[in-house]
């Protein structure tokens, strides 16, 4: 790396986290190139330091120490829109806005991202969470991911199959968390219908009323719907201070539906998946006894949502490591089941409460 690129020291994290909490980096890189990418990645190697990649920051809890290495943040930037085959294939740089992408695209007449609409982060992040919402996910469009190995040092393309998607998770977050840097992605579009499959998309629609809906009208409603929830970044709305959706929804048998519902005394909802049945993680989260608005000193759960969980203002990263613990001991010791979180967790090392929170 070039004495103009060494990277700078004690950079702080929260300001770059849509949660706004966690200390400093020791060394911080911005990459605009995959060129820069591999040199930072040599640094790093050279000093035998451990290197985080960071996107948009969304998705983030960060130690109350920092990260004790190199973080490079990831500003590759540029978009392209090329229709054949009868498709539209979009490939976007990794540092590139998602809610961008999808707007434009949804603007274009495109369908295949409407439903993912107004989720904060980057495009680098997408392929690595399988982001989804609404009865959409981006594995169900991604083409290929251009990556950094490395492990080879060398620049290559994944496709789907090689990701390993599965409900929020892939290759790049469950089997090989440190190989891969992200640095651009490539989607493949139609021209519609709009997806219209989720229930609150639905009743939104209904009572616009929307018969008709357009893949604009779609966008509309999820960011409608979103808003109300607080999983819209907006500085002027407290309850967005998150990382949205803590918790995953837990996939269970039939079996494991039914003993959750004897447990709570009323039938639980559920959504069919491939392996069993979904049960909404709030819905759990409500019943252990967890209402909207909670509040745990500086960190609290929203008023909009149950399964964000929010920094009221000075929070520091142990609040919310102790709040979310809590939450998922008190649903474990109630209906028997291990929520798994979202979010990725930087700079704890050895935490026993963060390893607690990870496991199944």
């Amino acid at each position: 790396m070039s004495e103009s690129h060494t990277p700078r020291t004690d950079v702080p994290l929260a300001p770059l986290s849509t949660l706004g909490i966690g200390g400093a980096a020791s060394w911080f890189q911005t990459a605009r190139c995959a060129d820069e990418i591999s040199a930072a990645y040599a640094w790093a190697a050279e000093r035998d330091m451990p290197m985080f990649v960071l996107g948009g920051g969304s998705n983030l809890v960060i130690a109350d120490e920092g990260f004790r290495g190199l973080v490079l943040h990831i500003a590759l930037a540029g978009r392209a829109f090329d229709s054949r085959e009868g498709s539209t294939f979009v490939r976007a740089a990794a540092g590139e806005s998602w809610d961008s992408i999808v707007a434009e695209s949804v603007a274009r007449g495109l369908a295949g991202l409407e439903c993912l609409s107004g989720i904060p982060g980057m495009v680098g992040g997408t392929p690595i969470q399988n982001v989804g919402a609404y009865g959409q996910e981006v594995a169900d469009t991604i083409e290929g991911v251009e990556v950094f190995d490395r492990e080879t040092g060398a620049l290559r393309t994944l496709s789907p199959g090689d990701c390993r998607f599965s409900y929020r998770m892939s290759r790049f977050k469950r089997d090989e968390p440190e190989r891969f840097v992200v640095c651009a992605v490539t989607y493949r579009l139609h021209d519609g219908p709009p997806s219209v499959r989720y229930p609150d998309v639905i009743r939104h629609l209904e009572r616009a009323p929307i018969a008709m809906p357009s893949i604009a009208d779609v966008r509309a409603a999820v960011l409608a719907i979103r808003r109300t929830k607080g999983m819209v970044v907006d500085t002027t709305d407290p309850d967005s201070r998150s990382v949205g959706s803590f918790f995953m929804n837990p996939v269970v048998s039939e079996a494991q539906r039914d003993e959750v519902s004897h447990r709570a005394g009323e039938r639980s909802p559920g959504f069919p998946a491939p392996d069993g049945v979904k049960v909404p993680a709030a819905w759990l989260i409500e019943r252990a006894g967890f209402a909207r608005g909670y509040v745990d000193g500086a960190v609290g759960i929203s008023g909009k949502h149950p399964l964000a969980l929010i920094n009221r203002g000075g929070a520091i990263a142990a609040d919310v490591v102790r709040l979310a613990t809590t939450i998922k001991r008190r649903v474990l010791d109630r209906f028997g089941i291990a929520l798994r979180t979202e979010p990725v967790f930087v700079g704890f090392d050895h935490d026993q409460a963060v390893e607690f929170l990870k496991g199944t």
